[in-house]
């Protein structure tokens, strides 16, 4: 006869080949913004903030990047349709 797994074991092995399943990204790039609404990085950097679009700031300097919801991004982009 084998050995049985303990109750835990088995639960925990379930666990972890559920966390190994992609996640989507919540969160865009500004070049990926750009991209998608076929502008440029510096057109986003100006006028997301006009347009509603609400950037988070990550790091500090020079080298902080700016994440955009893609939630918020296509949102936005929605209410631009024209009817």
């Amino acid at each position: 006869m084998e050995p049985q797994p303990h109750p835990t074991e088995s639960r925990t092995n379930n666990n972890r080949s559920r966390r190994r399943q992609p996640v989507e990204p919540v969160l865009m790039e500004t070049s990926e913004v750009a991209a998608m609404l076929s502008m440029s990085t510096s057109w986003v950097y100006r006028e997301a903030s006009k347009l509603g679009l609400k950037g988070y700031k990550l790091g500090r300097g020079k080298n902080a990047k700016v994440l955009y919801k893609k939630a918020e991004v296509f949102k936005w982009l929605e209410q631009q349709k024209i009817h």
